[in-house]
């Protein structure tokens, strides 16, 4: 007997179904245990990061702890106390902490008077790659400020002329001693255009920017009374 279309349709919509159910066991006789396996797997790597994010607050929390512990010491003059604790600190393995346990311990020295041992702290800051690199350029500039008296004005130059430019984070710090670098080399010229820039950022803290000011305006008064002096020489 000849099927109706109503029939006809009904029995191929049977036959897709039946086709598709074989063809999902089929795939899942295939790559079912692969399935489970990763879904088990990524719920363990997921697990796994809940619990390293975890374990890196904790840590994280306490070295803070720790730290605010080495600060209560240094304001009451435990400061072998709280150099024990800076030590281990600067071995954290987070770059916040990390620099400011060594940067604490380069204060130390230098409250000591220690411009030798407070230099050596901050180029180990300065030089160490994996530090994020603002610690870096600020460890660079306190470096140089502690040994400034001891290094010839070229160096100074050399190392914090790319610091020394506006609109860097550190720029009226590293501008002033280059400024007074250039003096040193009797390049006044370049000394007052880097007061002037100093003294007109808006970025530099108000103290540095006054010295600026007060600079820029005695090398400019010097270079008019120069001027003046040798035009009438040569009347």
């Amino acid at each position: 007997m000849a099927l109706t279309p109503q029939n006809n349709e009904a029995f191929l919509r049977e036959v897709d179904e039946e086709l598709r159910k074989d063809q999902a066991l089929d795939f899942w006789r295939r790559y079912g245990r692969l399935m489970i396996v990763a879904i088990v797997g990524g719920l363990a790597l997921f697990g796994g990061f809940l619990f390293w994010q975890n374990q890196q607050q904790k840590t994280a929390d306490r070295e803070g702890e720790r730290l605010q512990v080495a600060f209560d010491n240094m304001g009451s003059g435990k400061v072998d106390a709280a150099s024990t604790t800076l030590a281990e600190l600067a071995q954290s393995k987070s770059d916040g902490y990390r620099a400011a346990a060594r940067f604490t311990q380069a204060d130390i020295a230098l409250q000591k008077n220690d411009l030798k041992g407070a230099a050596q702290q901050f180029a180990t800051i300065a030089g160490d790659q994996s530090m994020a690199k603002p610690f870096r350029d600020l460890a660079l500039i306190r470096q140089t400020s502690a040994e400034f008296d001891t290094l010839k004005p070229d160096v100074v130059v050399g190392r914090l002329r790319g610091l020394a430019i506006a609109g860097q984070p550190y720029f009226g710090s590293a501008g002033e001693l280059v400024a007074i670098a250039y003096l040193k080399q009797g390049r006044r010229d370049l000394a007052s255009q880097l007061f002037g820039q100093i003294a007109a950022s808006e970025q530099v803290p108000p103290s540095l920017r006054q010295r600026a000011v007060q600079m820029a305006g005695v090398l400019s008064t010097g270079d008019a009374n120069n001027a003046s002096g040798n035009e009438k020489a040569k009347q």
